[in-house]
């Protein structure tokens, strides 16, 4: 089942926002996301806000595939409304999911264009959609390419047979990089991979043999995720009856290591700890957007926005969300106004992901203490912290969450 939203304080029916969140806006960065909800099955490790067909007519509630774009156009629009007039070029747009591919490639065009109407897009703009291999075809691409985006992520996971039938993924191993050529005939600049280490009954040489088969795909971004075993899933309810084991940390660190070794072989640089890239160019420049707080719309149910410091979320359900913006209201179901302090610890819990880490004087008096001993113990790297900043190593990046949780305390 999908994770529930968080508790927060109302928001007014028009959506309107702070005066002190847009007083800044226009020479902050903002970008878009576009959450689509559908999926066409659901796969067994996933908690995110989805939904099957099976699932939507289970409910009895209406939340129609074919009139989504309509809602989100509506959302867009009223995006328009909230943050009036002030020149905000839009600089990243990503398409989410759920599958985005399981909507007609117009609808999305469609979408995107609601954005350029009412936002306007900047010269560079990083426009990405996520895909399933299974969903997409050498015509919806290059409907994809011509209507606008630039930039793909697949669903790859794994190249083994068995481990995509344990996550429950329908592609057949070769499909997803059969994309990757199919996307850069469409004339996509930039292609990236995702892939999911950790799965039960998962070995070393299977990592390694979906490592070499996304390499020799040619994306010029590879991300690499450790699996996660969310409670409500069915994953989780497998292993809770013992009938899959737990993979433990060290199996996850070992075959981080393996990833970093094959990736930077290749020539790929890590630039966040689970996304490598080719080239500066290469990075997803939408997540370094999240990373570095940033503005962005989240548009869809459950999506999630920030401008200025205030942070909203969107009704989860794709008929409660179709609702609001039928009656004239804003789809937000809920929001928090983050103090100086809250976006200093969000900062510090985001950046230090990053290769260029974090300012250390972004710390307390025992961050900092705690960021010495980090130095010592060769989780952060000499030369950045001379020149006041906190950056990982390569065994940091192994331990990132607790180096973070010692440095915000």
């Amino acid at each position: 089942m999908p994770s529930a939203l968080p508790d927060g304080e109302p928001v007014p029916s028009d959506g309107s926002l702070p005066a002190h969140a847009l007083a800044g806006l226009g020479p902050r960065p903002f970008g878009f996301y576009l959450h689509v909800p559908y999926c066409a099955s659901r796969c067994g490790y996933c908690d995110f806000n989805t939904y099957t067909a099976t699932e939507l007519r289970s409910s009895g509630a209406v939340a129609s595939q074919e009139t989504y774009a309509d809602n989100v156009v509506a959302e867009i629009r009223l995006a328009r409304k909230v943050l009036g007039s002030a020149e905000l070029p839009v600089r990243t747009v990503f398409l989410g999911g759920g599958t985005p591919t399981l909507l007609p490639a117009r609808d999305l065009v469609r979408m995107l264009a609601a954005i350029r109407e009412e936002f306007g897009l900047a010269e560079d703009a990083e426009v990405t959609t996520e895909a399933n291999p299974e969903s997409v075809d050498p015509a919806y691409l290059a409907e994809l390419r011509e209507g606008g985006y630039n930039r793909i992520s697949f669903g790859m996971q794994s190249a083994r047979p068995h481990v995509l039938q344990l996550l429950d993924r329908h592609h057949t191993p070769g499909r997803p990089e059969a994309c990757v050529a199919e996307a850069r005939a469409a004339g996509f600049e930039h292609v990236n991979l995702d892939l999911i280490y950790g799965t039960p009954g998962e070995s070393d040489d299977d990592w390694r043999a979906s490592l070499d088969a996304a390499i020799g795909a040619g994306p010029d971004h590879v991300s690499a995720y450790s699996l996660i075993v969310e409670d409500g899933t069915r994953l989780a309810a497998r292993v809770k009856r013992g009938e899959l084991p737990m993979i433990d940390d060290d199996v996850h660190a070992d075959r981080y290591l393996i990833a970093e070794e094959a990736l930077a072989d290749a020539g790929y640089s890590w630039y966040e700890v689970s996304n490598w890239a080719t080239t500066p160019e290469g990075r997803c420049r939408h997540n370094e957007l999240y990373w570095t707080g940033a503005d962005w719309w989240g548009a869809g149910p459950g999506a999630h926005s920030h401008v200025g410091g205030v942070r909203w979320w969107n009704a989860k359900h794709p008929a409660a969300y179709a609702q609001a913006l039928a009656e004239g209201r804003t789809p937000a179901q809920g929001r928090e106004l983050l103090s100086a302090e809250d976006r200093r610890v969000e900062r510090i819990l985001l950046e230090l992901r990053l290769a260029e880490g974090v300012p250390l004087d972004l710390l307390t008096g025992t961050g900092r203490e705690a960021a010495d001993r980090a130095l010592a113990d060769g989780l952060l790297a000499p030369g950045p912290y001379a020149a006041g900043r906190a950056a990982l190593t390569l065994q940091g990046r192994l331990l990132a969450d607790a180096v973070v949780r010692d440095l915000v305390d």
